[in-house]
């Protein structure tokens, strides 16, 4: 990778790293030293970077990992230990993991090692995950007297299924990463050592495709998460009949019937 400036500007951050290998771009988690717990300053710091990268056009995907044997084993516990509901409410703490959720570009994420609590919830905002074989995903909250409170509940459930989900939430038992892919909490397992390279690779693949087209199938996909089947439907033939307003569709069908590889442009 090159370019470790964050994008849009020479941005440094004390919490995470960025680096640009166009037409995709890799961020790490680093606070190796907490195992990446996710304090406030980190996940604020998080959201710039992704939103630089989201208005990036030379960025197509991004992939996000943690640096050390954590990506990311939970939210900043010291932080809000002695918090009241009323500070909580009022902090709204949960303001930038709902910001996330509006990038538009694809999401990886390369689970190297402990995912649990906030990192298990902020690897399933992704759009994707691979995990390193000695992964290990979990939502523990229940063992220091609360829930998961940055939507494990809700998209545990839509990945693995009630039952599952239940169990590992009242439990708070984490799982290996051959029963989260089991489960279908992730695409695939691989060895530790490739894990990088393998969610690079998979971005590239991703960077290569119409990037309107990408942008409206993550649309489309998501939204199978939040509407009934015959709403979705609608939906995605909504997003289907704007693409052909797009140059590379044009390009796309065009190189198809002449039989060779298409240029996309993005536009």
């Amino acid at each position: 990778m090159t370019d470790s400036a964050s994008a849009g500007g020479s941005e440094r951050y004390e919490t995470i790293e960025v680096e640009r290998a166009v037409p995709v771009a890799l961020v790490r988690l680093n606070r190796p030293q907490a195992l990446n717990a996710l304090s406030t300053q980190l996940m604020e710091e998080l959201l710039d970077a992704l939103r630089r990268l989201d208005r990036d056009e030379e960025v197509r995907a991004v992939v996000l990992t943690g640096n050390g044997r954590a990506f990311a084993a939970g939210a900043d516990i010291r932080e809000m230990a002695e918090r009241s509901a009323v500070e909580m409410e009022l902090e709204d703490r949960f303001a930038t993991w709902d910001a996330i959720r509006s990038i538009k570009k694809p999401l990886i994420a390369a689970v190297n090692g402990y995912a649990l609590g906030g990192g298990c919830e902020l690897a399933m905002m992704c759009d994707i995950i691979i995990a390193a074989e000695t992964a290990t995903f979990g939502q523990p909250e229940i063992a220091i007297g609360v829930i998961p409170g940055a939507g494990g509940t809700q998209r545990l459930t839509r990945a693995v299924g009630k039952s599952a989900a239940m169990e590992m939430i009242l439990t708070g038992d984490p799982i290996s990463a051959r029963r989260a892919l089991e489960l279908g909490l992730v695409s695939r397992v691989v060895a530790p050592e490739v894990l990088l390279d393998e969610a690079l690779r998979l971005a590239r693949r991703i960077a290569e495709r119409p990037p309107v087209a990408v942008r409206l199938a993550k649309d489309a996909v998501n939204r199978a998460f939040e509407t009934t089947l015959s709403e979705g439907l609608a939906y995605e033939r909504r997003n289907f009949y704007l693409l052909f307003a797009t140059e590379d569709q044009k390009e796309g069908m065009r190189a198809f019937m002449e039989k060779r590889p298409p240029q996309f442009r993005g536009r």
